[in-house]
């Protein structure tokens, strides 16, 4: 009685190890998953981050240039009265 006691015994230790090593690795599994997400996020609100700095240079220019256009009209106009 007492052998099969310890076989149950040993046989539950076995099965509870085996269950907590898969727990372990659903859990370091679930993080590296939820790091790849946060990384992908990133690197898009880099990408962003980007474009609109572009935009916001090519929109700063293209007013610099309409002002000169307006301000050089303005006096030609004015200035051949």
């Amino acid at each position: 009685m007492d052998l099969l006691i310890d076989e149950l015994t040993e046989a539950a230790l076995e099965a509870i190890e085996q269950a907590a090593g898969e727990a372990a690795r659903a859990a370091v599994l679930s993080m590296v998953e939820r790091e790849a997400t946060m990384l992908r996020e990133n690197q898009r609100l880099r990408l962003e981050a980007e474009a609109l700095r572009r935009n916001k240079l090519l929109i700063g220019v293209i007013s610099f240039i309409g002002g000169l256009f307006v301000g050089i009209t303005g006096t030609l106009i004015i200035g051949g009265k």
